[in-house]
């Protein structure tokens, strides 16, 4: 399992669509994943993701589209033999067997000699760092350690996707964001291609080369993290990932926008042509005493996070703004900020 041996192949959806009675869970999604990439599929409860996941794995059948894995439609193949590798949130350990035969598992149904089984089980626990605990049951190991025997399970039989349900999210938060960072050395490490589920959004900018988010059966937008960040394409997408001003208005100019309550602001890239349109400013683009676009108002709420100050700011106009820095303001102050023209992202057709 040296990582010149292990290759992920690419991944193809192509149209996939999927009812459950009168409720539609994916609504012709398309995706292209790269071989060796980390793609995350991020959503709300009920947006499709897993759904969408239990199609590419083969434990639903899709109601149109086809999906394929290194150039191979695999749609209408049994999920035994995609030869994909699969972890859950509830880990799926057989708590009867060791650790070692847990990740032997998938080996033997294989029919792989005894041999090489032995081999390729030390270099499973090698690589999650947990060589001197083949012989535990399931029952004796940490959340955390229960979690890299079942990654350990997932690769063990050089799968060519790795995919991840939510895998994280019965964790606490420090040993979350620990296993985090070891599934993305351990991706890197293996090359392998890896499609990740979630529904919390700091974990998808971290861990992912892209990001697809998706709602009601759809795929909104698809994008490096920051590009999902700083330009999402909508304002469902402005919404879910961190927290936005989102300011309706019209367009009055090239570089004008007059705001419903009759502020003018001044924005990049706007371009010819008249309209409504929002702009999405981040609470940390906003600024204490801003030398353009300007807003003066009244600290409604100030919350200290520790690593910085949430402020929330109602202006004259009856507007609502997130303010995030590092300056403390109390509640009930008056406080002017604004922000830059360049950092404002226009969403055009919305509001």
């Amino acid at each position: 399992m040296a990582a010149e041996d292990v290759r992920g192949a690419d991944l193809r959806v192509d149209g996939v669509a999927k009812r459950y009675g009168a409720v539609v869970a994916l609504g012709g999604v398309s995706l292209s994943v790269a071989a060796g990439e980390f793609l995350t599929i991020l959503g709300p409860s009920g947006s499709g993701k897993t759904t969408l996941l239990k199609v590419v794995a083969g434990f639903e059948f899709p109601d149109a589209g086809r999906v394929a894995v290194g150039g191979a439609d695999i749609t209408d193949v049994s999920p035994a033999k995609r030869n994909i590798g699969m972890v859950f949130q509830n880990y799926a350990l057989f708590p009867h067997m060791s650790v070692a035969r847990n990740i032997a598992f998938p080996l033997l149904m294989r029919g792989v000699p005894k041999s090489e089984i032995e081999r390729r089980v030390n270099r499973a626990l090698e690589l999650v760092e947990l060589q001197s605990y083949g012989e535990r049951r399931p029952s004796q190991l940490s959340g955390g350690q229960q979690q890299r025997v079942a990654l350990a399970r997932a690769i063990v039989f050089d799968p060519t996707l790795l995919l991840l349900d939510e895998p994280f999210g019965a964790l606490d938060r420090k040993l979350r964001e620990s296993m985090q960072l070891e599934v993305r050395r351990l991706q890197r490490r293996l090359g392998l291609t890896t499609v990740f589920i979630t529904h919390d959004q700091e974990e998808a900018l971290v861990l992912s080369d892209r990001i697809a988010v998706m709602d009601d059966g759809v795929i909104r937008q698809v994008g490096a993290p920051d590009e999902i960040y700083d330009r999402p394409a909508d304002d469902f997408v402005a919404q879910f990932i961190g927290e936005s001003n989102l300011l309706a208005g019209e367009i009055a100019a090239l570089d004008r926008v007059v705001l419903d309550g009759g502020a003018s602001v001044t924005v990049r890239g706007l371009g010819a042509g008249h309209g409504r349109v929002r702009l999405l400013v981040r609470p940390e683009k906003m600024a204490i005493d801003a030398a353009t676009n300007r807003f003066t108002g009244t600290v409604v709420e100030a919350v200290y996070l520790g690593e910085a100050h949430k402020l929330r700011v109602k202006t004259a106009e009856g507007i609502e703004l997130l303010v995030r820095g590092h300056r403390a303001v109390p509640a009930g102050a008056s406080l002017t900020v604004g922000f830059a023209p360049e950092d404002a992202h226009v969403i055009c057709g919305a509001g």
